[in-house]
């Protein structure tokens, strides 16, 4: 399936070969909420996609959160706090709807919910050997207690690096022990375009979005021997059913860098969307009927031309 993609070595690639040497950027764009309390496991298992049983000082996962319908509405990574408190690195800026819908589904669990931004900070440290600076093999979602928090290595895909979530005052801290310096989040994030890996809503549309549209299963959120949990039915008859019709993939921009939102055409009909961008590379959600003989025009986004990527880990 999918002849019309070039699957030979392409710019995003590279992107993805030369994230640079050790770097770290605070992400003031992500928040962070804790839910704690004995039954904190019990209460996020019913109601998120992946396997919270697994989440231990040893081991951070990402997961969903979805409407009963199976649409997306959030997504986080989650690791293991001091006296095992479950750590949610969110968007920052909707954190608050998530705190907000989390607590309708609290019920009589005896679980504590609480925003933590304030008090606690993520950091994510990218470059050649950050697994091994840190001490850790390069398998995804290995983790280690860490100045107050936890860091691991990125859950979806271990060439993103790593992340710590820690305490504000221990920043500093945080940095010396791994010897990076901040910089700009710039290369990072063309290295997460460049792999194929959403970056929230950013990607993925709130309450229309289906995960395993965004890789999902290939990067290891969804968890499919779990028991129940909302949104299951959809997302197991999608997969089930062979019923994806649309895949975020990988782009190559040849021309002027497209608006996220900018329509995708193929010989003047919509068959996408452009998603996010940063120079030369970007996302777009994709109908996987369009992937076929492209050539000549190819993908058409404003005035440039788009190339799709298949990430070697994609499976369609």
């Amino acid at each position: 399936m999918c002849e019309g993609l070039d699957l030979g070595k392409s710019k995003t690639e590279e992107v993805v070969a030369i994230m640079g040497r050790l770097s770290a950027h605070l992400l003031e764009q992500r928040g962070l909420l804790q839910v704690g309390g004995p039954d904190a496991r019990s209460f996020l298992q019913g109601i998120v996609s992946n396997d919270v049983e697994r989440v231990a000082p040893e081991r951070a996962i990402w997961a969903a959160f979805l409407t009963p319908q199976g649409k997306y509405l959030h997504d986080f990574l989650i690791a293991e706090g001091p006296d095992a408190v479950l750590l949610l690195d969110c968007e920052a800026e909707r954190r608050s709807d998530l705190l907000k819908r989390l607590k309708l589904y609290k019920l009589r669990s005896k679980a504590q919910l609480s925003d933590l931004t304030e008090a606690f900070v993520s950091l994510v440290f990218w470059g050649p050997d950050a697994a091994a600076v840190a001490g850790l093999p390069a398998e995804p979602g290995v983790a280690r207690p860490f100045h107050g928090g936890s860091l691991f290595i990125d859950p979806r895909r271990a060439e993103l690096g790593l992340r710590a979530l820690v305490p504000r005052p221990s920043v500093e801290a945080a940095l010396a022990e791994l010897d990076a310096e901040m910089a700009d989040l710039a290369a990072w994030d063309r290295g997460r375009i460049a792999a194929g890996v959403p970056d929230g809503s950013r990607d993925m549309q709130v309450d229309k979005a289906i995960l395993l549209e965004n890789g999902f299963d290939e990067l290891g959120g969804v968890d499919w021997n779990k028991g129940c949990y909302m949104g299951q039915e959809l997302t197991a008859r999608t997969k089930y059913r062979g019923l994806i019709k649309k895949r975020l993939l990988p782009v190559e921009i040849a021309g002027a860098t497209p608006e996220p939102g900018t329509p995708v055409t193929k010989d003047g009909k919509e068959v996408g969307e452009v998603r996010s961008v940063a120079e030369g590379v970007g996302l777009a959600l994709l109908r996987l009927a369009a992937l076929e003989d492209l050539a000549p025009e190819g993908l058409i986004a404003g005035e440039s031309k788009l190339t799709p990527k298949k990430p070697n880990w994609a499976v369609f």
